[in-house]
């Protein structure tokens, strides 16, 4: 029996194992469909050349070498229980604390997926998808199919998310496994007591759960493969559209739009300076009413009015009120507020969030404890925390900041009523680990992201603060006048999660006295239009209005990125829509309102959420969306007018054929090209420069790039206009004040193309 921090633990996961009967492996079907491959060996002729005694005794004995090999590589698995997650980094925590009685493999994501290149749903067949193994994964799979073979046992472990259950689903597939025997475990945190209660209570396959990421998958694949070649035809071609990614840019363009047609507007605020008689007591009050109403002023004039009233007037303290109110602790992380804090804080994109937690859930290696997930599972829309996580927190609170700092009683959260309960809010698996005792452990990204998780959940579970709010009113003549300020009486929460409040003390003012009026401040203003989006802002955007899930967004904002119909703003990383996602949008919604709109997309997304409660079947879900789809798609394809647009010329020639040239736009922006193409393929980047000298080279100036390949394709980066003589690259701009340059690595941003 193998044994990992502790024989009596490690007792307990291998009996749980055992205890159930059932396999996982029945005996093997004889398959009738044969993949591709087996097909085109059997299909084809086989031309039996001649060999001498000689080679054929070599060959013999190289196949019984090779047989030999291949009994020896998975002899290591015979007896053991075989765990198969979807990633190495996961696997290699879990081997650690299973021990020797276990083995555990890496799918590396899917194994079966829907191929690329065709739409690959039999529309006519129930929509039935048309899965394949993914390319580059034949030898991974053999080998997963070998251990299976021979272990005692196969459990499926993959995230305990839609994705996840598919991903089982399809390994169980592949590897010969009913989805109906106990194969499945899902593991909230990667910690020997989460991996025990896994291991514990071992069930099916969720199909249901299945069915629902089917059902968005062939979703997707549906409008994707039909819009996309409409848009070739009818706009430009290369272009792409998406199921919800569609929705989210219109979101963006919307409010575009808005900030194009805002009109600003004149108003004016007005400040009274004042102390009382001694001199000793100072306050700034601002006129906010008139004769009981909320005070307009428009305009200068009326701003020169108002003063001129106040000043004739006494100003007197009407009343001066101190309430004490408890500030309740924030609820622990989900996704989104993950998301949304992330880049608040740390100035993180949601996709480099959800990366820094996948790390920190899949294991880190902690001297003294080996391997430990330090956070529960990271894509979640709940705020439920475990009785047993709560009794956890509660004693740290207790034993690091005293008694007072506990509640009177637990405090919990309401999840909204569309989130999925099945995991936990996103939380420390054991608030004794602190971000300080494993800082040297840490990348200094993991590092701040364990702080703020870590810190949302402690603060999660302690005592109300107390903040002490004080309002003075103040009357002068028929205006009246206000000042408020607030002070943290007791800091609860706040010990270890900023409160958001500014401390303003303010000294008493008597109820009756007269104030001096030392100065009048007239401070002019407009009103201005809304913001743009924010990665975290197009997050809690998509959430509010029941978009995309907490797997999702992340997807979302990086494919409209890639695609180049949203483009961050260089210095606020504000989300603006290009010339080509606009002009994408224009199309969608002129066309396809009913179905690129808001409540349309949320609709399908709890619809979805039925196929996953076992409420709707997702084939008769496909079937309605396909049947309101595919008249409106034949009708546009017949009758839309094309939308491309007109060639912008540049006003020069081209070098090579003296045709005008023209600003083209493609996947990776703008760019001048001939007007003659196809005969003539010159082109060029739009090269717009900084200003800023190349800090390497001190000769070229540096540009804003975008990656066009790799795992930061899409992602924008700053490079040397002398590239490749000098090949500086950052992903921040050099001389910001708040950061500096962080030198990208060459080979991931090649071939990269220049910023419009």
């Amino acid at each position: 029996m193998a044994t990992v921090h502790g024989t009596k633990e490690k007792k307990t996961i291998d009996e749980a194992a055992e205890v159930k009967t059932k396999t996982t492996k029945p005996a093997a079907k004889k398959k009738t469909n044969k993949t591709a491959e087996e097909k085109t060996k059997t299909s084809t002729k086989i031309v039996k050349k001649k060999v001498s005694p000689k080679t054929a005794k070599k060959t013999a004995s190289k196949k019984s070498s090779s047989k030999e090999n291949g009994k020896q590589k998975f002899k290591q698995y015979e007896g053991k229980i075989l765990v198969v997650v979807e990633s190495p980094a996961k696997a290699k925590t879990l081997e650690k604390i299973l021990g020797n009685g276990y083995k555990v493999l890496a799918s590396v994501g899917h194994v079966r997926d829907l191929p690329k290149g065709r739409i690959a749903i039999d529309i006519d067949n129930d929509f039935e998808p048309d899965y394949i193994q993914v390319r580059g994964k034949a030898d991974l799979i053999r080998g997963l199919k070998g251990a299976s073979q021979v272990s005692s046992r196969t459990l499926l472990a993959s995230d305990p998310d839609r994705e996840g259950e598919a991903i089982a689903w399809h390994l169980a597939s592949l590897l010969d496994i009913d989805p109906k025997s106990e194969c499945r475990i899902r593991m909230q945190e990667i910690t020997e007591h989460g991996v025990t209660d896994a291991v514990k209570a071992p069930d099916s396959i969720d199909i249901d759960k299945v069915d629902a990421q089917q059902a968005r998958r062939v979703l997707d694949r549906l409008v994707g493969y039909q819009l996309s070649p409409l848009l070739w035809n009818k706009v430009k071609r290369g272009l792409s559209a998406g199921r919800v990614q569609s929705v989210a840019l219109r979101i963006i363009c919307e409010r575009e739009d808005e900030i194009d047609k805002f009109i600003p507007e004149e108003y004016w605020l007005i400040d009274v300076e004042s102390s009382s008689t001694d001199g000793k007591r100072k306050y700034r009050l601002r006129a906010d009413k008139y004769q009981g109403k909320t005070l307009a002023v428009r305009n200068e004039k009326e701003a020169a009015r108002v003063e001129c009233e106040i000043n004739k007037s006494e100003l007197k303290v009407e009343e001066f009120r101190t309430k004490e109110s408890p500030k309740s602790a924030l609820p622990p992380f989900k996704t989104s507020t993950l998301q949304q804090e992330a880049s608040r804080r740390c100035r993180f994109a949601p996709g480099r969030t959800m990366r820094i937690a996948q790390s920190l859930y899949e294991g880190v290696d902690i001297p003294g404890k080996g391997p430990i997930g330090l956070i529960t599972y990271m894509r979640t829309d709940s705020l439920r925390i475990s009785p047993e996580a709560v009794g956890s927190s509660n004693k740290f609170i207790l034993d690091n900041y005293g008694k007072k700092y506990l509640p009177k009683s637990t405090n919990t959260y309401a999840s909204k009523a569309r989130s999925q309960d099945a995991h936990e809010a996103i939380r420390a698996t054991d608030p004794f680990i602190t971000p300080e005792s494993v800082k040297g452990c840490l990348t200094p990204e993991q590092y701040r992201l364990y702080e703020l998780i870590w810190s949302r959940f402690i603060a999660s579970q302690m005592a109300p603060a107390i903040i002490a709010r004080t309002t003075l009113t103040c009357v002068s003549g028929d205006y009246s006048l206000k000042q408020s300020g607030a002070v943290v009486v007791f800091d609860g929460w706040g010990k270890v999660f900023p409160l958001g409040v500014k401390d303003a003390d303010m000294k008493p003012a008597v109820e009756g006295e007269t104030l001096l009026i030392d100065r009048i401040i007239k401070d002019q203003r407009f009103t201005q239009p809304p913001s743009r989006y924010t990665e975290a802002g197009l997050v809690k955007a998509l959430e509010e209005k029941g978009i995309g899930r907490p797997s999702t967004y992340a997807a979302i904002i990086n494919t409209l990125t890639v695609r180049n119909y949203v483009d961050r703003g260089e210095e606020d990383k504000k989300l603006i829509p290009t010339k080509l996602g606009r002009l994408v949008n224009t199309f969608l919604v002129k066309y396809f309102s009913s179905l690129i709109n808001v409540n349309f997309t949320a609709m399908m997304e709890n619809e979805l959420d039925q196929i996953e409660a076992g409420e709707l079947r997702w084939r008769k879900v496909v079937g309605e969306f396909w049947n309101g789809f595919k008249p409106v798609l034949d009708d546009v394809s017949a009758h839309a007018e094309s939308m491309r647009p007109e060639p912008e010329l540049v006003g020069e020639p081209c070098p090579e054929c003296g045709k005008d040239l023209v600003v083209k736009s493609g996947r990776f922006g703008e760019f001048i090209a001939c007007s003659g193409y196809p005969e003539c393929k010159y082109t060029r980047n739009i090269v717009r420069t900084t200003g800023i000298k190349c800090p390497k080279c001190g000769e070229g100036e540096l540009v804003r790039r975008r990656a066009a390949k790799g795992k930061v394709k899409g992602r924008m980066f700053y490079g040397c206009t002398r590239y490749p003589e000098c090949d500086f690259i950052s992903w921040k701009k050099p001389g910001t004040a708040d950061k500096k340059a962080t030198v990208a690595d060459p080979v991931e941003i090649e071939n990269a193309d220049t910023e419009m």
